[in-house]
């Protein structure tokens, strides 16, 4: 993201716990959970800094080893940026090996007044939801590792994430949904574009809720009518009642193209509001 302007103020010196970990008060992760899937897994929030490394690593794995991103990293073989000392990491394990098979990472409302915004604002201008900060949260780093992308880790990490927000009264996500601009083998942004079209025809946003990106893919530059599918993760969101809040930008350094989407719990499909909620 080194390349991309930003308008945030960065803290240097952020007030830390032993672990090196900043300290959110008055945050309630939530339990620890064992979710049945294929094979037992466990989901828990990570609480000292060496399980901060482990999500860091899968991330990087995933991220950089498989998908090609340039990382700018400060510990080798680790994703590691600014934001995460601020955030939550929520922990898919395998039970039998304790291995980290999927990992989100979570920005509480106060961690974001006191890193000074979010991830997404880097990417996009959020202007048109400032009334929406005080109880939204943004999600990133979202992964899960390939021998375990089954639907099992995906649904039980929405799961503690439905349970967090309920427990911390948020109703907001947001977050940056990421497009590879890899497609047939072509680095191209054409299945970008097309991916665009289409789910802005009807899961877009309210005006009132359209954000700009600060380095846009030119899609009006890019063939739009490419028949391809959106990647799993917008696919999933989408179905929860997701909203897209506008045009990709594109990410240099991942090297994809990102869509600003926004989840607020009121707009959860009933079929996944009694799964998450009970309700």
């Amino acid at each position: 993201m080194n390349d991309l302007p930003t308008l945030m103020q960065l803290s240097t010196s952020p007030e830390a716990t032993g672990t090196g970990i900043v300290q959110p008060s008055g945050v309630v992760p939530g339990a620890v959970h064992a979710v049945p899937a294929r094979g037992a897994i466990e989901v828990t929030w990570a609480r000292h800094l060496d399980e901060v490394r482990e999500a860091q690593r899968l991330r990087f794995e995933v991220f950089a080893a498989e998908m090609g991103a340039r990382l700018t990293t400060p510990i080798p073989g680790h994703d590691v940026d600014l934001f995460d000392d601020y955030c939550e990491h929520l922990l898919v394990r395998d039970a039998p090996s304790q291995q980290v098979i999927g990992t989100y990472r979570v920005l509480t409302p106060a961690q974001a007044k006191r890193v000074g915004g979010t991830y997404s604002d880097t990417e996009f201008d959020l202007t048109r939801l400032r009334t929406l900060r005080p109880r939204m949260v943004e999600l990133g780093r979202s992964c899960v590792h390939p021998d375990h992308r089954h639907g099992g880790v995906i649904m039980a990490l929405w799961s503690a994430l439905a349970d967090f927000m309920v427990r911390n009264e948020l109703d907001t996500m947001i977050g940056c949904a990421s497009i590879p601009m890899l497609h047939n083998g072509v680095v191209s942004g054409d299945a970008a574009a097309s991916i665009w079209q289409q789910v802005r025809k009807t899961h877009l946003a309210p005006i009132e809720y359209h954000v700009l990106p600060r380095l846009p893919l030119p899609v009006e530059h890019l063939d739009g009518s490419i028949a391809v599918d959106p990647p799993a993760l917008i696919k999933g969101y989408l179905r929860l009642g997701a909203r897209v809040l506008g045009a990709p930008a594109w990410d240099p350094d991942f090297n994809t193209a990102d869509l600003p989407m926004l989840m607020r719990l009121a707009d959860l499909h009933p079929r996944y509001r009694k799964h998450f909620l009970g309700a």
